[in-house]
């Protein structure tokens, strides 16, 4: 499929914004986000399954496309429009054989060498990072930097998502730099208004 990403791509995380992915897109969408990935590190399956379900009811409420992180059998048991896969997840052509050609497929990489092997793959869109330093995983990869963004954007036949250490002051250069939109986590639930926050990097992405 040929898709076209929003500018702003936020992350659900419920240890963050101390509420529930439901409740997270809710005040998301009212803000103007149009694609929200679900990302759950520390709840069971049985548990995300239901965090997912409801959530996936109040995005159709809003007509918000939601993108499950990591799990293929969560996305498709709540009906969500897509996957986001990690490095050690499971296989792009894999992932692809089991949600068919009508699911969106995102993959994460951290090189350009990494980006350039995932043009190849059955993806619709590569997220690469972090582009600066980052306080939402326990171990990231090394900072890849505005440059990286720019080469792999010259360089990559898919849609771009720039993620990691991503702040409102910083979303326009990332932009500029090349990346087709930008994946957000920290930045939109440390202020506390989240739907006013997502309205400011809609503003300053214009």
């Amino acid at each position: 499929m040929s898709l076209s990403l929003p500018p702003l791509y936020p992350i659900t995380d419920r240890r963050l914004s101390r509420l529930s992915h439901a409740a997270q897109v809710e005040r998301l969408a009212a803000g103007g986000a149009t694609l929200i990935q679900l990302r759950e590190k520390w709840a069971t399956p049985r548990e995300f399954y239901g965090e997912a379900l409801e959530a996936v009811r109040v995005a159709r409420r809003f007509g918000v496309r939601v993108i499950v992180n990591d799990r293929v059998d969560i996305a498709l048991a709540v009906g969500a429009d897509g996957v986001h896969l990690g490095q050690d997840d499971l296989a792009a052509d894999k992932a692809r054989a089991l949600v068919g050609d009508g699911l969106i497929i995102g993959f994460s990489t951290h090189s350009l060498k990494q980006a350039l092997e995932a043009c190849d793959a059955p993806v619709d869109y590569i997220a690469i990072g972090p582009v600066f330093s980052t306080t939402t995983k326990d171990d990231p990869d090394p900072t890849v930097g505005l440059e990286a963004i720019a080469e792999i954007k010259r360089r990559a036949s898919k849609p771009l998502v720039a993620i990691g250490g991503i702040t409102l002051d910083r979303a326009r250069s990332v932009i500029e730099a090349g990346a087709d939109s930008l994946a957000v986590i920290s930045d939109l639930y440390a202020a506390g208004d989240i739907t006013g926050r997502v309205r400011a990097f809609l503003e300053v992405m214009r």
